[in-house]
């Protein structure tokens, strides 16, 4: 028998989580039985996307069950199987991270070739963060040559790959962040004007000097503000790729819409709203031109990584106050 610890929904949070809304709760596990396999998780995500999962709200993932694990990506290690086609030692992706392990059918796991990379590195760039910027970049906002591109939350996991794909196909990037660090590391990642929203009183004024000319693609993933300004710099028939808007995830009441929404219309702009998982075809593709970007040393990333279980709720937490630079992880092996 095998203890491990889990991070458990306690309470559904009303704005901003609390360390109240989690517990922290141990587990025994048996061995595996037939057509199972064991897992000692070595990583876990936190994203924005889990805050809408902690309400009890119809969306596009069923809501986390109170008194229940919470989910979400992980990779591991195999230490016991029952099934042939796993073995100890192997390297496992699953979405059953907020744990330390667990026994799962081996359907619930994929083997995982981390060719050459970092196995975390799956968990952002190479995953579905990854995933995420390219597919909202070349399909859902349709790049074309000569797009001015604008990115939001521009130093996350999701917005610095956006950064960097579109620049790694030539084009001129606006990025937004918040504070000196994030902007530095916007501009050593090849960003051409970087907006320290934090530091502007008037954002739609800084993004009109960034770009004078206007942006053809929006990648949103803040939304508020953010989304005001990119209306307001689009030109006509601008795309907009409607990843996030994390600026409103913890609102107690509903946040103001847009102020301008109406120069949609006279614009002629494209918003679309995408989920990555209705893109995992164009995986094998976002996978081979990574590879070739990396060689090249057109794409690197960072991460902020937060060490045990018991510090994933701060790690998740730290999320809506900008503490991540790059992808937030947190280390369990």
């Amino acid at each position: 028998m095998t203890t491990v610890r889990e991070i458990r929904l306690k309470s559904r949070p009303s704005g901003l989580p609390t360390a109240e809304n989690f517990e922290l709760a141990s587990v025994d596990l048996p061995a595996p039985g037939e057509g199972e396999v064991q897992v000692k998780n070595l990583w876990m995500t936190v994203d924005p996307y889990m805050r809408g999962r902690m309400n009890d709200a119809k969306s596009y993932v069923p809501p986390f069950q109170l008194g229940k694990a919470l989910e979400g990506g992980a990779v591991g290690e195999v230490v016991a199987s029952g099934d042939a086609g796993f073995k100890p030692g192997d390297l496992v992706q699953s979405n059953l991270g907020w744990r330390e392990g667990f026994n799962a059918p081996a359907a619930q796991v994929q083997k995982l070739d981390t060719r050459g990379l970092p196995p975390q590195a799956f968990l952002g760039a190479a995953g579905m963060p990854g995933l995420t910027a390219y597919a909202g970049l070349l399909r859902v906002a349709a790049l074309k040559d000569g797009d001015v591109v604008f990115v939001s939350g521009a130093a996350g996991a999701v917005g610095s790959m956006v950064v960097q794909i579109a620049k790694a196909k030539g084009h001129t990037v606006v990025g937004s962040a918040g504070g000196p660090d994030k902007v530095a590391f916007l501009k050593a990642i090849g960003c051409d004007h970087v907006i320290d929203y934090k530091a502007e009183k008037d954002l739609t004024a800084a993004l009109l000097r960034a770009a004078p000319d206007g942006i053809d693609v929006y990648f949103d993933n803040v939304g508020g503000e953010h989304l005001e300004a990119a209306l307001t710099a689009a030109r006509p028939f601008g795309r907009f790729a409607m990843c996030g808007a994390i600026s409103m995830y913890n609102a107690t009441e509903p946040p103001p819409g847009p102020r301008n929404l109406f120069l949609v219309v006279g614009k002629q702009l494209k918003l679309e709203g995408f989920i990555v998982s209705t893109h995992w075809d164009m995986l094998a593709d976002f996978h081979r031109d990574l590879a070739q970007w990396v060689k090249d040393g057109k794409v690197t990333w960072k991460e902020t990584v937060f060490e045990g279980i018991e510090k994933a709720p701060d790690a998740f937490r730290g999320l809506f106050s900008g503490e991540n630079l790059g992808k937030m992880l947190v280390k369990l092996g």
